[in-house]
């Protein structure tokens, strides 16, 4: 038995090219994740588009190919953590035929129950079981050693080599398991019919473009769509084109400033002037942006060459005259399932629900174990007792509070969603008292009526200046690069430097201030070019996208940046 082990073992270190070549293709490189960026996924991509012409009329061979190309893709971009991915399949799968089947309302809130239990702790446990760890042992002075279970499983069974004293985040599981909870969930709500099979089921967790970063999919928007006939017309192939060439040049752009600028300023902010920071504050803006959405142009366009229909995930966010009207626009598919599947269930903008104080409970929890100071449970006590006595004598006070508690816990929660850290806390604080503040603001406002242009210019910039102030915590390392950005844009302005700084970074400057010039176009034009681009005939798009994809790799960095959301 030895023997034959040591014989394979040798096999597979044999540096013969075919060995080689066959790794590369089929084993998976934590070092280099399969992405849209990279040359190899567009050989995929051929060789999987090849294969679909054969099997595109025939829905079921079509889900079952598209189903393994999508295990394929996650392997190859997460490895071993496709296990996790399974998990959550058969598990919602059989949870969902069981509440189809429930005849009583009892029986199917316990079978949703345990769904969103297990879904959670799974989430749970991959972004915050260190975290947990840590705050234990900083809160009672213990030392507590933290032991990943999955990665011991994974290095016996598996023969992996992950560090069991370290938690890795699988790529996209903050995302396939609200897609799956939103399976269970539209079930129970009787808003879609079970899936025919598993594997049905499998393809809507993990169709490959949109499973690592979204746009998050709900059951009901996407489920209908598996058992329609293939459908795609020209027009829909160039703007298919069109989203792919469109989200490549935003990440090029991105990384681009990121790399030559903005990366620069929040790792030593104490190196620059505060004029240079406040830049790199609305830089960085652009290139989140510029980021996330170019990954969801792409995911998009593959999703429709391939016959299915993708919701947008951006809607030009930066033109928003409003924290409301910008979360509206903002990453639509997370901000459109909060909405649906939190905020409403917790009562919404008219009541708090016993739902609505658990979650803030938790959230204290969670803050109290961030700080590492058991006083602060006596202080969130205390303002609890206040609180309530205040909605007790002042009716204003609770209507208030009943009316906004829901935004404050959403996007805490949405904050939270991003990490176990301080920093996403306070951003999403700070960005649920905007949308509290805006409520206020309109029932005062002697604005509300007017439709002057000067006035939605003021708002526009007033509003993507609170959002970017506001990514000061998201971006930063820890509260100590915050404050030392604060300082450098309070006593170091250095006004005085201002024409050196933009002579000294005008390049990056120059693709900045063009790319926000791009993101105000009214949206009629962009909808005439975007039209304009798949009406050309077939043989002038695609050497217009062979053109474009080939300066766009002569404009990458070598130091080609992961997409910002593959962390959460």
């Amino acid at each position: 038995m030895k023997e034959g082990q040591q014989i394979v073992s040798e096999v597979l270190n044999d540096s013969n090219p075919i060995m080689d070549f066959l790794k590369f293709i089929f084993a998976w490189n934590p070092e280099q994740p399969l992405t849209f960026m990279h040359l190899f996924f567009w050989g995929f991509f051929a060789v999987v588009l090849l294969f679909y012409s054969i099997v595109y009329k025939h829905n079921l061979a079509r889900t079952i190919f598209l189903l393994l190309v999508s295990f394929f893709f996650y392997f190859k971009t997460s490895g071993f953590f496709i296990i996790l991915l399974f998990f959550t399949i058969a598990n919602d799968y059989n949870l969902g035929r069981l509440i189809a089947k429930s005849k009583t309302p009892s029986r199917k809130k316990l079978y949703l129950t345990i769904s969103i239990i297990c879904n959670l702790l799974l989430l749970g446990y991959f972004k915050y079981a260190y975290f947990f760890t840590e705050s234990y042992n900083q809160l009672v002075g213990g030392d507590v050693k933290f032991f990943n279970h999955y990665a011991q499983f994974s290095n016996s069974f598996f023969g992996t080599h992950f560090s069991v004293d370290k938690l890795i985040l699988p790529v996209g599981i903050s995302f396939f398991t609200f897609q799956s909870i939103s399976y269970v969930v539209d079930l129970y709500r009787d808003k879609v019919k079970p899936v025919k099979n598993i594997l049905e089921y499998g393809f809507f967790v993990c169709f490959f473009p949109h499973l690592v970063a979204g746009p998050i999919v709900k059951a009901h928007e996407f489920l209908h769509q598996i058992n329609q006939p293939y459908k795609l017309s020209k027009q829909d192939f160039g703007v298919a084109l069109f989203w792919i060439l469109n989200g490549f040049a935003k990440k090029v752009m991105a990384d681009y400033i990121a790399i030559n600028y903005i990366d620069r300023i929040f790792d030593n902010p104490n190196y620059y002037s505060g004029t240079e920071v406040v830049f790199g504050v609305f830089g960085y803006s652009l290139q989140i942006y510029a980021d996330f959405s170019g990954y969801t142009d792409i995911a998009i366009g593959i999703a429709l060459a391939l016959g299915f229909r993708l919701k947008t995930n951006f809607l030009s966010p930066y033109k928003a005259a409003s924290t409301s009207e910008f979360w509206q626009r903002w990453h639509v598919s997370l901000s459109s399932w909060l909405k649906e599947y939190l905020y409403i269930p917790l009562g919404g903008n008219k009541k708090g629900t016993i739902g609505s104080y658990i979650c803030i409970a938790l959230i204290c929890v969670v803050m109290i174990l961030l700080s590492g100071k058991i006083w602060l449970f006596f202080l969130f006590a205390a303002l609890a007792v206040l609180l309530f006595v205040l909605t007790m004598l002042i009716p204003k006070v609770k209507q208030t509070i009943n009316t906004n508690i829901n935004l404050l816990v959403t996007m805490l929660l949405g904050g939270l969603w991003h990490g176990s850290s301080w920093m996403f806390i306070i951003w999403g604080g700070l960005n649920g008292l905007g949308l509290v503040l805006h409520k206020l603001w309109q029932k005062i406002s002697p604005f509300n009526k007017t439709n002057s242009v000067l006035y939605r210019i003021v708002m526009i910039f007033v509003t993507l200046t609170f959002i970017s102030f506001t990514r000061i915590w998201f971006r930063s390392a820890n509260l100590e690069t915050v404050g030392f950005i604060f300082d450098r844009m309070s006593n170091h302005l250095g006004l005085d430097l201002i024409w050196d700084i933009i002579v000294g970074y005008k390049l990056v400057f120059a693709v900045i201030l063009l790319g926000y010039l791009i993101h105000w176009i009214p949206e009629r034009f962009k909808v005439q070019y975007r039209t304009a681009f798949a009406q050309l005939p077939v043989p002038a798009m695609i050497a217009i996208v062979v053109i474009a994809f080939f300066c766009l790799y002569q404009a990458m960095s070598s130091e080609m940046q992961p997409f910002i959301y593959f962390q959460f």
